[in-house]
């Protein structure tokens, strides 16, 4: 059979396939590559390198082969929820609270093994003298504290009886607190020093007293839907806790070292705040998946006086 022959018998078969197999074929494959891009808005809040690490540490745990799909476009919090929800992305990260959850699918793995729960503030460094004067949570009412109008910690503080000043916008709050439109802007204890380096045109300085703690998981969403996506990321970073490798890009994050070398955990003074957002689902009864505060603390060297006396 000569080509011209054999191309002619191809399309004499092909035009026996029902349509309905060509078009159902067609779907599938694109359905396999709709499953296998995950398309994100990185959400410069500051959490999104460390977040994007953590996909991939999951990703790289599983059998599923899939591929990042990143969009740098600078979008609110609420419109990346909203674009997750209906499957524009696929996929964010954040705090979570019962809100967050009815609208997304929660990957109930604490990204920052709950640290983000512990919280000092950003401050106009011409304010830190009333923050020196603070003795009870009564005196630290006085104050006001400035945080995104959809983040789960604004109603937690508020909810706990603080002043709470919000804003859409996560840029615009370093601005407010250096103008004192707010006193303080509190953060996850890994966050500050981070965000004062990108933000160094600005005079602003970390307060050097005061912690907040509450339960305040961070966890990755999907839309609701995407239950494929959701199974296989949690699968993955089941098995790197199991295996460790959590851990060691936790420990070694450059945020979380930030902690241990510069946040004085053992010499602020801590307020424990109730977090009525918390959803029932939350895994409290998974001790591994937490972090205690005093595990961050340096240990104390041993004193010169232990040491053997030198032989005369």
């Amino acid at each position: 059979m000569n080509t011209s022959s054999l191309f002619q018998a191809i399309a004499a078969l092909v035009r026996t396939i029902p349509a309905s197999l060509l078009f159902g074929a067609g779907l599938w494959a694109s359905s396999l590559s709709a499953q296998t891009l995950i398309k994100v808005n990185e959400a410069t809040d500051g959490n999104g390198r460390y977040a994007i690490q953590m996909v991939h540490l999951a990703l790289s745990k599983i059998d599923t082969q899939y591929k990042l799909q990143i969009d740098s476009s600078t979008v609110t919090q609420a419109r990346n929820i909203d674009d997750v929800a209906t499957g524009r992305m696929d996929l964010l990260w954040a705090a979570t609270n019962q809100d967050m959850e009815d609208k997304l699918l929660p990957i109930r793995i604490p990204l920052y093994k709950g640290l983000l729960g512990h919280r000092i503030f950003i401050i106009n460094p011409a304010t830190q003298a009333k923050f020196d004067r603070v003795k009870t949570f009564d005196d630290l009412k006085s104050f006001t504290f400035g945080q995104g109008t959809t983040w789960a910690d604004s109603d937690i503080l508020a909810s706990n009886g603080l002043k709470v000043v919000r804003a859409n916008k996560y840029q615009s709050l370093f601005h407010m607190v250096d103008g004192g439109r707010f006193d303080a802007f509190p953060r996850g204890v890994q966050e500050p020093w981070q965000e004062l380096e990108t933000n160094s045109n600005l005079p602003l300085a970390v307060e050097k007293r005061i912690m907040l703690v509450y339960r305040m998981p961070f966890y990755l969403f999907t839309g609701k839907k995407n239950t494929k996506l959701a199974a296989d990321l949690e699968l993955g970073l089941n098995r790197a806790i199991a295996d460790g490798s959590f851990d060691r890009i936790f420990f070694s994050d450059p945020m979380v070292k930030a902690v241990l070398e510069k946040a004085h955990l053992e010499e602020r003074l801590v307020f424990n705040l109730q977090n009525p957002t918390l959803p029932k689902e939350t895994p409290v009864g998974r001790p591994e998946l937490w972090l205690d505060i005093n595990e961050l603390r340096q240990p104390t060297a041993p004193t010169q006086s232990s040491a053997p006396a030198a032989a005369n």
